[in-house]
């Protein structure tokens, strides 16, 4: 559901296309041999759907590569680079295919002017549906290449081979020809025709092999750029004077302490008010002098109330799921197990927080934005100054963290907007607690599940209702032949800004499934593990489970005070499989995390030190979720807006982690960015129930909630 609505925000209106023309992007490049790709075709042999008006012809390539004169490889994607490491498994799988080094691919990503369209880089698409496509246009490159070759060399195609950046003749390596070689003074632009001939996983020769990011020396010696890195001549700091509530409307401005600070320029554009400065620190300063009287909307709901709330407010529903009826699955089942699960709302904390540097010459935008949707945002601030869309140009940048958060761009128009009112460079860097304010939320959200247990100990009965968490992942793969799966949703029911927050809904459907199902385990007097087993209808997920299982050791005994926690999920393609091993002190109610194995059934793992990586930075990122990360608010008055008040996960509390995959290089890549996240929360709280009896129905699982679940 997540992706369909950033579909629809970033897609034009079916009756009005993005239209691009071919020529605009390639008339700029020079010599060399250029393959233009694209997703769709592949996408559709797959059966991944896009919105009908990306269907368009003049949206059919979404990435192209070229041979440079020298032998260098650029390969243009709409995506960008985040921290997940596409930059280098992308590179992979090209130079995989063509037959180069790695070390000579240049990524150009996510540049509006030379990069074709792509909708954003979110949902663990990248992997899925750009590195078998970028494999393709790689081999036919490849080819192209052998037939140059065959005429330079009077030869026979057949008898001539690439590798490592030459074609030769087979059976004598001493008559070759280099790629810079053969695409000197040529402009040869072609498209994927036809399926080419892919390298089997057993001809792999970058392709599974761990290679550390591409992108990590420029990182860690601070080359790499970030928006907030971008300077400008003349340029001018930015801050905005917000408001307390979230939601409020401005009424009257007192602007008249600004006289104090020398230089500050007051900028105004209805709700937006702002002041600007050359220095930053002034900026900000003056912005604090700036007296604004609010209107702010009414407090409906606050930390504790939200779930009963959401639950009263949200009464429509649909059914993504039913099968068999639930009335006879009721009525033959020995147990039943019913049980609400809360989840409150989680904020991104991105190390980076929004950025944006801009300039305005005449009626043209260039900027350099913190976002994971360019093109996105190349709409939006051509909308929003109605100029024409090739008049906005987003520049490639990295991004220190996006999570989802950096879908949405207010402040790239913020900037934009105080740009043209001053006629100067801008740059506009929000403060932590801007970022809380206006990041947009993971939504709070309420489970209702009831399960049922045959008197053979075989699932029977499930149902699952979903407040406002959406049906990523819960398509049901245990055997429960009485089932129902229903959401509901309404965009306007939270008091405070939401939005996607990295494998959306999937962290808070999965924890409160996987929790119920080792709850109706117990309940059963049947393992955890065993039940899982006799339950599941997915073999690949059972030979996930059982990996997981035989890593971790599940059949160690225990140490006094610890438990394990199974949790199973599946996102972006991938089937996961965490275990988890906790201590809690029963005396205080702290959970120690001691030991996590992760096991994933990911198809063709393209870049093994990458998917650890990933799947890593998921459990890290999933034990914040599920044991420390909470926001407090009432209404639209946010009480947690920095780190002193929102904790996650440090080093001090991060166990160890293993990360296995299940071995299947010759199938196609599924997502990794997302997937391990998923299942941490259940698993956790399973543990804890393992170790002390506290079945914690509401994440984050803290101290207090765990003594007040303490059996007495």
């Amino acid at each position: 559901m997540e992706a369909e609505k950033i579909n629809q925000l970033y897609f034009s209106d079916v009756n009005q296309p993005i239209r691009y023309d071919r020529r605009k992007f390639l008339k700029q490049l020079g010599k060399g041999i250029i393959v233009i790709f694209s997703l769709s075709e592949l996408s559709l042999l797959q059966g991944w759907s896009q919105p009908t008006n990306a269907r368009n012809e003049e949206l059919d390539f979404n990435a192209y590569l070229r041979v440079k004169e020298d032998g260098r490889v650029d390969c243009y994607t709409g995506k960008i680079e985040m921290g997940q490491g596409i930059i280098t498994s992308l590179a992979q799988a090209l130079a995989e295919e063509l037959e180069v080094s790695i070390e000579m691919v240049d990524m150009v990503m996510g540049d509006t002017k030379l990069c074709p369209y792509d909708a954003g880089t979110w949902g663990s698409l990248t992997t899925r549906f750009a590195d078998p496509v970028i494999r393709a246009a790689a081999a036919e490159a490849r080819e192209i290449l052998i037939e140059i070759a065959s005429e330079k060399l009077t030869e026979p195609i057949g008898n001539l081979e690439a590798v490592n950046g030459s074609v030769f003749v087979k059976g004598n390596a001493s008559k070759k020809i280099d790629y810079a070689a053969l695409t000197k003074g040529k402009k040869i632009v072609r498209s994927l025709t036809k399926k080419p001939e892919l390298k089997k996983a057993k001809d792999f020769k970058i392709v599974g092999k761990s290679v550390i990011s591409t992108d990590a020396m420029a990182k860690v010696t601070g080359r790499a750029k970030y928006s907030a890195d971008i300077k400008l001549y003349g340029m001018v700091y930015a801050s905005v004077v917000r408001p307390v509530i979230f939601g409020s409307k401005k009424i009257a401005v007192d602007a008249s302490a600004l006289n104090n600070f020398n230089g500050a320029q007051l900028i105004e554009d209805g709700d937006l008010v702002a002041v600007i400065h050359s220095e930053s620190e002034v900026a900000a300063k003056a912005a604090q002098s700036i007296k604004i009287t609010w209107e702010a909307p009414e407090s409906k709901a606050n930390t504790e109330t939200i779930f009963k709330y959401l639950e009263d407010t949200i009464t429509k529903s649909t059914v993504f799921e039913e099968g068999g009826d639930l009335v006879s699955g009721k009525q033959n089942s020995e147990k039943i197990v019913q049980a609400d699960y809360h989840d409150g709302y989680k904020a991104h904390a991105a190390m980076e927080t929004h950025c944006a540097t801009c300039y305005f010459e005449n009626d043209k935008l260039t900027i350099w934005a913190s976002t994971q949707t360019p093109f996105g945002t190349q709409k939006e601030l051509a909308d929003t100054f109605k100029i024409p869309l090739e008049n906005v140009h987003v520049k490639q940048i990295f991004l220190g963290g996006g999570f989802g958060g950096k879908i949405y761009n207010l402040q790239a128009v913020e900037a934009a907007k105080i740009a043209k009112i001053s006629g100067k460079p801008v740059q506009l860097v929000w403060t932590r607690r801007e970022e809380f304010m206006y990041d947009r939320f993971r939504p709070a959200a309420l489970l209702k599940i009831r399960s049922g247990v045959d008197s053979f100990g075989k699932l029977n009965l499930w149902e699952f209702d979903i407040y406002c968490a959406g049906t990523r992942g819960t398509k049901l793969f245990y055997n429960a032949p009485n089932n129902r799966t229903r959401f509901f949703d309404k965009n306007d029911a939270h008091p405070v800004g939401t939005g996607a927050w990295r494998a959306p809904g999937n962290n808070t459907t999965t924890f409160a499934r996987e929790s119920h199902i080792d709850a109706t385990a117990h309940a059963s007097g049947q393992d955890p593990l065993e039940f899982r087993l006799n339950n599941l209808k997915d073999e690949n997920m059972i030979a996930t489970l059982k990996l997981a299982a035989d890593t971790f050791g599940y059949n160690t005994p225990k140490k006094e005070g610890h438990g394990y926690g199974i949790a199973l999920g599946e996102d972006a393609g991938t089937l996961v499989a965490i275990i988890s091993e906790v201590r809690v002190d029963k005396s205080t109610g702290e959970v120690h995390p001691v030991k996590i194995v992760c096991a994933q059934d990911m198809g063709q793992v393209v870049n093994p030190h990458g998917a650890t990586v990933q799947t890593e930075g998921g459990v890290t990122m999933g034990l914040g979720y599920a044991l420390y990360e909470e926001i407090e608010f009432d209404g639209g008055m946010v009480k947690t807006r920095s780190f002193n008040n929102y904790k996650f996960t440090t080093f001090s509390k991060t166990p160890k982690i293993a990360c296995v995959f299940i071995d299947k290089m010759n199938a196609a890549p599924q997502g990794g960015g997302e997937p391990a996240i998923i299942c941490v929360g259940g698993s956790i709280a399973n543990a804890v129930f393992d170790a002390c009896g506290a079945r914690v129905n509401r994440m984050p699982i803290t101290p207090q909630r765990v003594l007040a679940a303490m059996p007495l």
